[in-house]
């Protein structure tokens, strides 16, 4: 359980405060007991629940920062690491929204007016979507994919495999990054269509995870889209890809940073309550000092997101390479440190499913490599140093 409950040093505003405490007490009302989360997960299978993302969706939680005009609530991306945060370290079940967030913010900076209507109306309202980017011989080198989409008829045909790809399973629709021009270097020609869930010619198989159900393989076979499919410019897919790598990674270190949180919480309760040698192992100085560690590279880390998002919002149309994948790298190392070591604090106990530090070092270990691994991460940074 959450040992604590401090303001939260982001939220600054009592606006924000207030939505920092409506968040936590959601989490405690919905999914603040391991009952709780094991009916909504199928115990423990599914990273996802639909009916408590239905719920946030009806609060307008969901689309904090999209527009006020597609049934959002209009506020920045600090709102959006703010509930990302929270409802992580909540452990509220809605492994769908980190992708819902990406696309739709990428369908309101390139979409036409319908399909941000569509698109970023239908995350707001509930719906979960998915981005499919990873090929079998293009994982760290994207622009290497190989899945097609030739121009026919009033659209596009597409044709190929796509991997690893997070909630396709449950997703209202997936934003396809295929290769619709084979001239040019291989950052060219790319391109973004909006498949929708059922299109013929669109197999999904699940794969099996460590997680449990979460990413798949998503296999194309002379799929038609319209021409209306097409978000942004064609051949501009990897221009539109990296425009939106702040808000991508800034998604992904707001939710493992709660996630990190909520395993450190876990292991400061048992360390102040487990007794050994007739006292509380807490108060050993090797846990003592492990989790004076351990509490201030969160705090470095929580700096470290919030920083990056003022910036990213008072700058909206430059990159961050630097900083964004800083706080990708530091954030998701770090939660894996946490729930290692609040594992080894917790001894037996951290293994056993009867707590969920096994839970944590499953959730957050993944986190080094999806969505840029931590040697790419590591190979941007020290490239904005000419290196």
């Amino acid at each position: 359980m959450i040992a604590e409950r401090p303001a939260h040093p982001a939220a600054g505003s009592d606006e924000r405060a207030a939505f920092v405490e409506a968040l936590r007490d959601f989490a405690a009302r919905e999914c603040g007991t391991r009952a709780q989360r094991d009916a909504l997960t199928d115990g423990d299978r599914d990273t996802h629940s639909q009916s408590v993302y239905d719920k946030l969706a009806e609060l307008g939680w969901i689309g904090c920062c999209l527009p006020e005009e597609y049934g959002g609530a209009g506020g920045t991306i600090t709102d959006a690491c703010l509930r990302l945060e929270e409802t992580a370290r909540g452990m509220v079940p809605i492994y769908g929204v980190g992708t819902s967030l990406i696309v739709a913010h990428a369908v309101e900076r390139f979409g036409t007016e319908e399909q941000k209507r569509s698109i970023v109306g239908g995350v707001c309202r509930g719906e979960v979507v998915s981005i499919a980017m990873s090929e079998p011989e293009a994982g760290s080198d994207v622009a290497a994919l190989r899945c097609r989409a030739e121009r026919v008829d009033g659209g596009y045909l597409i044709n190929g495999q796509k991997t690893w790809i997070s909630n396709a399973h449950h997703a209202a629709r997936t934003l396809v990054v295929c290769r619709t021009d084979r001239e040019g270097g291989k950052h060219d020609g790319l391109s973004m269509l909006d498949v929708p869930a059922g299109t013929p010619g669109v197999v999904v198989h699940p794969i099996p995870t460590m997680a449990g159900r979460e990413v798949n393989d998503v296999f194309f076979e002379d799929c038609f889209v319209p021409d209306e499919a097409l978000v942004g410019a064609p051949g501009a897919g990897w221009k539109q890809l990296m425009a939106g790598l702040n808000f991508e990674r800034l998604v992904t270190a707001a939710i493992i940073l709660g996630a990190g949180q909520r395993a450190f919480d876990d292991a400061l309760s048992f360390v102040r309550e487990r007794e050994q040698f007739g006292r509380a192992i807490g108060s050993f100085q090797v846990i003592k000092h492990r989790v004076a560690d351990l509490a201030t590279e969160l705090e470095c880390c929580r700096l470290l997101t919030y920083d990056v998002a003022r910036r990213a919002e008072e700058r909206p149309d430059v990159q961050l390479p630097r900083e964004a994948s800083m706080a990708k790298l530091k954030i998701t190392e770090t939660a894996k440190r946490v729930a290692i070591e609040g594992m080894q604090m917790m001894g037996g106990y951290g293994y056993a499913t009867e707590y969920d530090m096994e839970h944590h070092l499953r959730t957050v270990i993944i986190s080094t490599v999806y969505a840029g691994t931590s040697e790419i991460q590591r190979e941007i940074i020290g490239k904005t140093y000419g290196l």
